[in-house]
């Protein structure tokens, strides 16, 4: 999960340009990659904008967790943006929010927020290549920190099963969502999170913030998209190229310069 207005650090001028990709070179970059296994980054990877955030302001307005709970969170989000709580922590703390709530009433208004208000920005090139990748019979993969509900929708979407999906979630018990964290993944998380499953080194990673270095770096094949300015000046010092969909322009930027 990205959130937007959150710089981690400053992009310091280098007197050098990333090499930006065409739509038809990165496709054929990526195929020249040959890969058996493609991992995504979700929010500003496969679509604009951050759905994290949004569903969560979104159920916050729709009454879904009490107003005790949505003050808290509001507050914690805040400090957040100020530099006083960790990405990790605020991943994990948007996602136990829900506890007490039942997991299928969740499942459906992430369907509702993902096909209202996401659906729409998915990145076409994105969707094509990862339908392309599938039918050659590509292993595709979802790594994110936003919360499982949304992901998962997301990554139907694009045709990955919820078993290669790795986002942030808390256990649930007879039903019931829990604050139990099971999983964070987020910087060197995500490595962390592929690595548990046997991906210690996946053919193509596709990611566009500092979130996702970890995972880029390794990644036989790393492929920078709609990348934060942190994230090119990374690309730079590496030698990676980056692509830009032609609709990125359109949404909010999913994280601020990191």
């Amino acid at each position: 999960m990205n959130r937007s207005g959150k710089i981690e650090k400053k992009v310091q001028p280098t007197g050098m340009d990333a090499r930006a990709w065409a739509a038809q070179e990165f496709e054929r970059l990526v195929f020249e990659c040959s890969p058996r296994t493609a991992v995504f980054d979700c929010d500003g990877t496969l679509w604009g904008g951050d759905a994290g955030y949004g569903f969560m302001a979104w159920s916050l307005e729709r009454g879904l967790v009490s107003r005790a709970t949505s003050d808290w969170i509001d507050n914690r989000y805040r400090a957040y943006r100020a530099g006083q709580v960790s990405e990790l922590q605020i991943c994990g703390e948007m996602v136990q929010i829900y506890a007490g709530l039942r997991e299928q009433e969740l499942r459906a208004a992430a369907a509702q927020y993902f096909n209202e208000f996401v659906r729409a920005r998915i990145f076409p090139e994105l969707a094509a290549l990862a339908a392309v990748l599938k039918k050659a019979g590509v292993v595709l993969w979802a790594v994110s920190s936003t919360n499982r509900w949304i992901v998962d929708e997301g990554a139907r979407a694009f045709g990955i099963p919820q078993e290669s999906v790795l986002a942030a979630e808390v256990r649930v018990q007879g039903g019931v969502i829990t604050s139990e964290l099971k999983d964070v993944p987020t910087d060197a998380g995500k490595a962390a999170a592929l690595r548990r499953v046997g991906l210690t080194r996946p053919d193509a990673v596709f990611g566009n913030s500092l979130h996702d270095l970890a995972m880029l770096e390794m990644a036989r094949c790393p492929f920078p998209v709609n990348p934060s300015p942190a994230l090119i000046e990374e690309a730079v010092r590496r030698g990676w190229g980056y692509f830009r969909p032609a609709a990125a322009e359109q949404f909010e930027a999913a994280v601020g310069g990191e």
